[in-house]
């Protein structure tokens, strides 16, 4: 990754309730698109806390999937989380995977791309890993505008601090996570027919308290920014997230996330 997040990139559990609930919707769109056959032979590169791995096992009928990370507490959530027998995760790094060239029939990546510090090298990387003929696929979050829960947070702390919070919006931050340049980056790793799909999916939290929580635990950028505020800032923060996110009746936040998906053939 090209910058130290910890603990939430460390722990699992932490994770769970930011980000890893809504990629688990996201996981199964993305693979229902791929049309890899059953009985295939699958490598999940950046697989965290096993949310693509568990949707490949519930969905595609693998042979097998091998899931690799950089985080050996995601590793470990993993391991407690998926116990079927087909899956195996190691720790490994995007840019040199250990595995030899070819060997499987899909290699996917979900939400993990544009922490690579080189990525052109690890989309080569996963060209690389794939047959020829095999299926390359990823998808990121849509930072600019459609992962609605972070553009809530970025929009709201730029109000009351636009220098510092502009520092840390994954939107400026991520160039990455846009359909041309995820388009450039597989068409320049040498895959063939590369396509770029939304995927979107409805991210509903139960109260503000929902809403909220998960940006108190550090780690990633949004969380770590408000970690790191004063607490009377924080809390003018958390008050105007509260004054300006979307309410229902019953008290539920109703937003949306959309992630960039591309895929190409190797």
């Amino acid at each position: 990754m090209a910058e130290v997040l910890a603990p939430l990139w460390a722990a699992g559990e932490a994770y769970e309730p930011y980000v890893g609930r809504w990629s688990r919707m996201v996981a199964p769109l993305f693979l229902a698109r791929l049309g890899v056959p059953p009985d295939s032979r699958w490598l999940d590169v950046g697989c965290g806390t096993g949310a693509l791995t568990e949707a490949i096992l519930a969905t595609a009928g693998p042979i097998s999937v091998t899931g690799i990370d950089s985080s050996l507490g995601f590793l470990a959530f993993a391991r407690r989380q998926v116990r079927d027998e087909r899956a195996l995760f190691l720790e490994g790094d995007a840019q040199a995977l250990q595995v030899p060239d070819g060997t499987f029939d899909a290699v996917v990546s979900g939400l993990c791309l544009n922490f690579v510090p080189d990525q052109a090298k690890a989309a080569r990387e996963l060209r690389r890993a794939a047959r020829p003929g095999g299926t390359v696929a990823a998808y990121v979050w849509d930072y600019a505008e459609g992962m609605e829960m972070m553009r809530r947070f970025w929009d709201a702390a730029a109000a009351l601090d636009p220098e510092g919070a502009g520092q840390k919006d994954e939107a400026l931050r991520f160039a990455l996570c846009r359909p041309e340049p995820l388009r450039a980056l597989f068409a320049g790793a040498g895959l063939r027919q590369v396509v770029v799909e939304p995927i979107e999916v409805p991210t509903v939290f139960r109260n503000f308290a929902d809403y909220w929580q998960p940006f108190l635990a550090g780690g990633a950028p949004a969380p770590a920014y408000c970690q790191a505020l004063p607490e009377t800032r924080r809390a003018a923060l958390q008050a105007r997230l509260r004054a300006t996110l979307p309410q229902a009746a019953d008290g539920s936040i109703p937003l949306r996330a959309r992630a960039w998906a591309v895929r190409g053939v190797a």
